[in-house]
């Protein structure tokens, strides 16, 4: 049973048509991957989904809810999370503190006053950083450390406030080879036990076609492609779009 329906979603901005009738369902415990060229429309089309635009045509619902017109913030309480291309932590506190300012954000108590705000949902924080291999560094400020290790604290953070469907822009973005795959295993783990629903946008296709569960294709806002990575790669129109010619996508150069 589908978590997320995305039906008929549709964007213009002046003369530019940047989504295009864009339709795709998303289940409980799936890695859905959409990609496409630069321009196709992938950034549109997740700011659409969490409330950074509103669509001018198209539904958006997720458990039977509409998401449509929503505020980022309303479309985070109703269980969409989201991390971003460039990680978004806060440098100056440690990362068992990041952690603990999402948890109250989540409770709804961020302004409610700082006092204790160390000890708020201290042993949750920490939960929360052993599910992405992080409690032994809860102590350090995040401007110490790695970036591949500042991705698995914003994917904490974003997991504070128990999500049901995770948007992740670009999260390998910036990373070595070894990292991008170790924290998207990771990801793929947490979808399992945690039976998220999980939609990503990536430019590397080792990421992409070693762990996406489906993949959707953009191209110049419209969706041209979907189904399995190799039902994907074997796409005459994805190979067009990608290369421009009969070159099997995906496959090592």
């Amino acid at each position: 049973m589908s978590l997320l329906k995305v039906q008929n979603l549709s964007k213009r901005f002046g003369g530019n048509l940047a989504v295009d009738g864009v339709g795709f369902e998303l289940a409980a415990g799936e890695l859905l991957a959409m990609i496409g060229p630069n321009g196709a429309g992938k950034s549109t089309t997740f700011n659409l989904l969490n409330g950074q635009l509103r669509p001018d045509c198209g539904t958006v619902t997720l458990a039977g809810r509409s998401l449509v017109g929503l505020t980022p913030r309303q479309v985070c309480r109703r269980g969409v999370g989201r991390t971003f291309q460039i990680a978004e932590t806060f440098a100056s506190l440690t990362v068992l503190e990041n952690v603990q300012m999402a948890l109250i954000a989540a409770d709804g108590r961020l302004f409610a006053g700082w006092r204790r705000a160390g000890q708020h949902r201290r042993d949750d924080a920490l939960a929360l950083l052993a599910q992405v291999g992080m409690q032994a560094q809860a102590e350090r400020p995040c401007s110490a450390l790695a970036y591949g290790d500042v991705k698995r604290v914003e994917l904490a953070i974003a997991l504070a406030g128990q999500p049901s469907l995770l948007l992740m822009d670009e999260p390998t973005a910036g990373m070595a080879p070894a990292e991008r795959l170790a924290l998207m295993a990771l990801t793929k783990r947490l979808v399992v036990e945690r039976g998220l629903a999980v939609l990503f946008t990536e430019h590397s296709m080792d990421v992409v076609f070693a762990h996406a569960d489906r993949l959707i294709v953009l191209a110049r806002g419209c969706l041209i492609a979907q189904g399995s990575p190799a039902e994907v790669r074997k796409d005459p129109q994805v190979q067009a779009v990608y290369f421009g010619s009969g070159r099997t996508f995906g496959a090592a150069p």
